[in-house]
């Protein structure tokens, strides 16, 4: 077949393919046009999950007559200056359009501040009608209806009408949370009407945005990142460890107000919470990469939403040390969630409160609640009654309540369960602290505690893993790591490329106790490594490491071997559960909680502690 030039609608259709991928895409680009634009509001009606109607409609500065003919044409756009490196709009590429027409029914319809009427132009699966007169407020409504009928084989890969109206929803959000200070609604018959009214761009305003997309619940569990390195601005909130989701699709991130999906702001988030959150819970995030518009390049893919920074390493660098940072900073809080499930655990046939499993293989808190049933109380299964008491006594207790509950009553105060239930009344200073003053300690595992509002209940098997855990990290990274000499040099045949980025990250890789050293073009020997890693495969660690230093320009993966292996030992070296402790032991524990940062978590990602408000106590009994 001869060398031929394709029509302008081929290669349109062959454009939408990589720009219009679903439904959700469209509404993309629509609505990225309207925030250009300069739009405060912005509506969105769609039907048959975006493929029947998608309809835009703005309040922004509209396109004059003249200019949309132009619109619908390829690669003609007002966004873009001579200069393809200092872009600062969220479209450039001029392709949306003419690449939605070419594959569906498309008509826009707009005015201008300044116009007497509006004007209207339509395309019909590539063919482009002329302009004609129309009615109009000022802005621009784009209508799109029947999407892919003219490219039939794409409509085999759409997924059902809920899954694409959802995609829809979740690009919406996505946007929206950068523009905090635009009104957006979403409607439609295959949907629920979704409103996000304006609120101000402004920090405040910001959070109040992300409430209203995340739920009022993020930001009473999120600590606020804000922090500058070289020229880039790290801004945004996250959440607290204790407040994770089973899923990254609630972390959002934006390089200069655009909205993207990056591997290297995913795993440097990853990074950040590694040693807090269980493997398979992922943090809550919003943030705001701001930075020079010439050491990004947005221009990777024509959905935009892949970026790549000129200093990949100081980015990375920045996204991490400013969580831990903020981590630390935030001291020790429980999630608020966490109250709700406990309070939810005490409600007779409601769904019992857990988090990520039993620790330390102790019975679950559902199990421990298994003792209330319709029929009432039954002091044989119940958890409350007294350890040392067995099942016959419990039966013969309850049996005979009923003829002596005056008598009961008569006796004075009960005796407690639990002999280090008697600890002397604790003073107003401890009260006043975060985890306030241990009171008791049950079942040889959890240690209750008081605060002047609310009631602590804490693992002390975990928390003082934690504790040890931070521990050995400071003794870990404040000093050299101890290496060992190995017998003969490990010889690692590596690529030139991977072999060079190795040795000019030879010093850092030293401190960690891994020593090596070019070895010719293509290989690094390896004389030590860190004595804390016994008997390892050198081999696999070095091309592990080359292909991290590749990918992100660091060598985390030596310095997460090393914390993995102190977080072994931390697991193993603290305080056992069943170990009775004195009322000493357990407020010097609570204290060291509230001086360690993290500690709201173990190693593991499992909560410490659980707090539980007065006034959620008073609401259990009706007092409220």
């Amino acid at each position: 077949m001869p060398i031929r030039q394709l029509s302008e609608t081929m290669i349109n259709q062959i454009a939408a393919g990589e720009v219009i991928e679903r439904p959700a895409s469209v509404v993309k680009e629509l609505v990225e046009n309207a925030l250009d634009a300069g739009a405060s509001r912005v509506e969105i009606v769609t039907a048959g999950g975006g493929l029947n109607l998608i309809r835009v409609t703005d309040d922004g500065s509209g396109i004059p007559e003249k200019e949309l003919a132009l619109a619908v044409a390829r690669h003609c756009t007002s966004k873009l200056s001579d200069n393809i490196h200092d872009i600062r709009s969220l479209g450039f590429r001029g392709e949306a359009l003419p690449s939605i027409g070419s594959v569906a029914r498309l008509s826009i319809r707009s005015r201008t501040a300044g116009g007497d009427s509006a004007a209207e132009i339509g395309i019909d699966g590539g063919r482009v009608s002329a302009v004609k007169p129309a009615a109009a407020n000022r802005g621009t409504t784009v209508e799109v209806r029947d999407l892919f009928f003219a490219t039939p084989a794409r409509l085999k890969f759409m997924k059902g009408e809920r899954a694409e109206s959802s995609a829809t929803s979740d690009v919406v959000k996505r946007i929206a949370i950068a523009f905090p200070a635009v009104r957006f609604t979403l409607a439609g018959a295959d949907r629920s009407t979704l409103e996000l009214p304006a609120t101000s761009d402004t920090p405040e305003g910001r959070l109040a945005r992300v409430a209203q997309v995340m739920g009022k619940d993020f930001p009473d569990n999120a600590i606020a990142i804000d922090a500058v390195r070289e020229g880039v601005h790290l801004a945004g909130h996250v959440s607290i460890p204790s407040y994770t989701r089973a899923n990254a699709l609630q972390q959002y991130a934006y390089v200069n107000g655009r909205p993207v999906r990056d591997k290297l702001i995913a795993g440097a988030i990853r990074g950040a919470f590694a040693d807090v959150l269980p493997r398979d819970r992922h943090a809550v995030t919003v943030l705001f990469l701001s930075l020079d518009p010439s050491t990004v390049d947005v221009n990777v893919h024509p959905a935009k939403a892949d970026v790549r920074f000129r200093d990949p390493g100081l980015v990375r660098g920045l996204i991490v040390g400013a969580i831990r940072e903020a981590l630390a900073g935030a001291g020790i809080r429980a999630a608020t969630t966490g109250a709700a499930g406990m309070m939810a655990a005490f409600r007779p046939g409601a769904a019992p409160y857990s988090h990520a499993g039993p620790a330390n293989g102790h019975r679950s808190y559902g199990s421990a609640y298994s003792g209330f049933s319709s029929s009432g109380f039954d002091p044989t299964r119940s958890p409350q009654r007294p350890l040392d008491m067995d099942a016959g006594e419990a039966r013969s207790q309850a049996n005979g309540f009923a003829e002596n509950e005056q008598a009961a009553f008569d006796t004075g105060p009960l005796a407690s369960a639990d002999a280090r239930a008697g600890i002397a009344e604790p003073s107003e200073a401890l009260l006043g602290m975060v985890l306030g003053a241990a009171r008791a300690q049950v079942h040889e595992n959890y240690i209750v505690a008081q605060t002047r509002d609310s009631l602590v209940i804490v693992d002390q098997h975990a928390a003082h893993e934690r504790l040890v855990y931070e521990a050995l990290k400071n003794a870990l990274h404040s000093r050299a790591v101890p290496s060992q000499m190995l017998l003969l040099p490990e010889i690692v045949d590596l690529p030139e490329e991977d072999a060079e980025r190795l040795a000019m990250h030879s010093d850092t890789l030293a401190k960690f106790g891994l020593g090596l050293e070019r070895f010719g073009p293509g290989a690094v020997a390896v004389r030590e490594t860190p004595s804390m890693l016994g008997e390892t495969n050198v081999q696999q660690l070095v091309r592990d490491l080359a292909d991290e230093i590749a990918d992100n320009d660091t060598v985390e993966t030596l310095k997460e071997r090393l914390d993995r292996i102190a977080a072994t030992m931390a697991c193993h070296g603290s305080v056992r559960s069943g170990r009775l402790l004195k009322a000493e032991e357990m407020n010097a524990l609570l204290r060291q909680m509230e001086a360690t940062p993290g500690s709201g978590t173990c190693n593991h990602g499992r909560p410490t502690y659980i707090e539980l408000k007065l006034a959620d106590i008073e609401r259990l009994f009706g007092r409220r």
